[in-house]
């Protein structure tokens, strides 16, 4: 259940998103106009376009109020707010799934993250850590980004901060080498999580996505099951490529989930909406900020809730 401040912290967080549908939609009463006619669908899936709720999200949203305004009172920017909020719940309640922390009997819960650069993967590996930390299990961090001294750099620290292992080698070391080892360690440490942090990669490089394929057949051979989760880190402020991303990652290694970073600054918020439509697999957690606790379990009414947000009354 999630509390009033936390649902109040994530409505101020997506601010910029909010802003800017909730300014678009309010134009669809303005001078008193309350009757639902072609150029107003028109404009408010323009709205939803322009929140990257991409064509497919926005159509669908659309076609859904014009059924309700057929069979009930769509007047005010309220109405059409709850009536919106309602819409774009029933899409992302397909994502909404907790991630639970359950040791497996051959040995930890194995998270792989993935993604392309700049998204801040490591950072949310840092974070998505200490969110299970801090509900009282045991982690253990493998950096397998070799590619980048500083992120292997950057995990240590992150490392050293939370008090949580972090098994690693050196720059240029051989990534699955670092995941083998890194499952080793989880395993004889009765670790409950184990987090492995990859070299971020362009989606459309075929032999950075055949050394990410290396990974997880090592960590298949410690535990047939591993990796249990392959999450996918979009950044919010890309749009519609975070969908071509999710697209690829998909065909080439698999996903269990998206997590979407970087929503505080962005008007795009509703790619999360796009991705929750097109894709059968979870968005267990949204970024919403800089600091550690910034990396949020996902709530589908409490997220659409944040995107739309009250009727404006300037």
């Amino acid at each position: 259940m999630t509390s009033d401040t936390e649902s109040s912290g994530l409505f101020a967080r997506l601010k910029k998103t909010r802003a800017s549908l909730a300014g678009g939609l309010s134009g669809l009463f303005s001078g008193g106009r309350v009757h639902f006619d072609d150029d107003v669908y028109d404009d408010l899936e323009d709205q939803l376009l322009m929140a990257d709720l991409g064509v497919e999200a926005s159509t669908a949203v659309v076609s859904a109020l014009r059924e309700r305004v057929r069979t009930t009172r769509i007047d005010s920017s309220e109405s059409l707010n709850e009536a919106l909020i309602d819409e774009l719940s029933s899409i992302l309640i397909t994502a909404e799934r907790p991630l639970a922390a359950q040791r497996g009997a051959n040995g930890p819960l194995v998270i792989l993250m993935v993604g392309v650069n700049g998204v801040g993967k490591t950072t949310t590996t840092a974070k998505l850590a200490a969110y299970f930390q801090k509900s009282g299990h045991s982690v253990l961090l493998g950096a397998c980004d070799t590619f980048r001294a500083a992120a292997i750099e950057q995990l240590q620290s992150w490392g050293e901060r939370l008090g949580i292992g972090v098994i690693a080698q050196s720059h240029g070391s051989d990534a699955a080498a670092v995941a083998h080892d890194a499952l080793s360690a989880a395993r004889s440490r009765g670790t409950e999580v184990l987090i492995i942090d990859s070299a971020g990669r362009q989606h459309v490089n075929a032999d950075l996505m055949a050394q990410l394929g290396k990974i997880r057949r090592v960590l298949s051979k410690g535990d047939a099951a591993a990796p249990h989760e392959t999450l996918l880190v979009v950044d919010g402020g890309t749009g519609q490529n975070a969908l071509s991303q999710a697209a690829a990652f998909e065909k080439e290694v698999g996903l269990t989930g998206i997590c979407v970073t970087k929503l505080d600054g962005t008007a795009r918020g509703g790619v999360v909406v796009a991705l929750a439509k097109q894709f059968p697999v979870a968005i267990p957690f949204v970024g919403v900020g800089e600091g550690i606790a910034d990396l949020r379990p996902f709530k589908a009414r409490d997220f659409a809730q944040a995107l739309v947000g009250a009727p404006t009354t300037e």
